[in-house]
């Protein structure tokens, strides 16, 4: 079940219909993030002055590959914290959403994930909502070389449906677009299961040539932690980028 430990509030501030109004996730959504469930509401709908971060804590049944065609693409991968090569099942996981407002002055989510391979191995990124491509964009790893439109919806469970779009290589201070036959697609499908009283997440990422690139699936509960301010330690991941 979801946890809670908060001090003199329970969960994130509530505002207009039981969401945050400043939510990127919600901007990005608009009236059909009232059709998410509500615990994928709260998930997804806290922002900067709520002064909380959600920590999830599970397992995910299966973290696989494509194998040796993507393995030297995914040990660079590595080197920048985002995917990795290493194949396990029953791999305890970890991913903590911090929001806070960035050098740019935009509302931003950091999403710092830890998977034990038993090897300790990270995925970050951060998101914010970008005005002038009216959508959310990822920053992916430590270096954010790499920015992903990101296309949101609702799925028929009341989940949000993640799936990657335009993505730009940034490299000696310039974005380049990056060729989608070339690109590595996302599909991410996050939900709340009402029967076992937990969050589910299936992660996809596939390229149009060589087929699975990076796969996990499992489930973790949510404990929600007062958070003044965001530690240094995760500005870490603060976007470098001013799409």
């Amino acid at each position: 079940m979801e946890q809670r430990r908060r001090s003199g509030r329970d969960g994130p501030r509530r505002r207009r219909g039981g969401v945050s109004d400043r939510s990127i996730y919600e901007r990005a959504l608009g009236e059909a993030f009232q059709d998410l469930h509500p615990k994928i509401q709260r998930r997804f709908g806290f922002d900067s002055d709520d002064d909380v971060a959600a920590v999830g804590r599970g397992e995910m049944r299966y973290v696989r590959n494509g194998g040796l065609l993507v393995y030297s693409f995914l040990l660079v991968g590595a080197t920048h914290n985002t995917m990795f090569p290493e194949e396990n099942t029953a791999v305890p996981f970890e991913v903590r959403n911090y929001a806070y407002v960035d050098a740019y002055g935009r509302e931003t989510v950091s999403w710092l994930r830890r998977f034990r391979m038993p090897r300790e191995r990270r995925f970050d990124a951060a998101m914010i909502y970008s005005e002038d491509r009216d959508c959310i964009v990822d920053y992916l790893g430590t270096r954010h070389h790499l920015a992903v439109d990101i296309d949101l919806s609702v799925s028929d469970e009341g989940g949000v449906h993640i799936r990657s779009g335009d993505q730009r290589l940034y490299a000696f201070g310039r974005g380049v677009d990056f060729p989608m036959f070339l690109s590595a697609r996302a599909d991410v499908h996050e939900w709340y299961d009402e029967d076992a009283e937990t969050f589910r997440i299936h992660v996809e990422v596939r390229n149009d040539v060589v087929g699975l690139i990076f796969e996990y699936e499992g489930r973790f509960d949510v404990e929600w932690v007062d958070c003044d301010t965001v530690p240094e330690k995760h500005r870490s991941v603060s976007p470098t980028r001013g799409e």
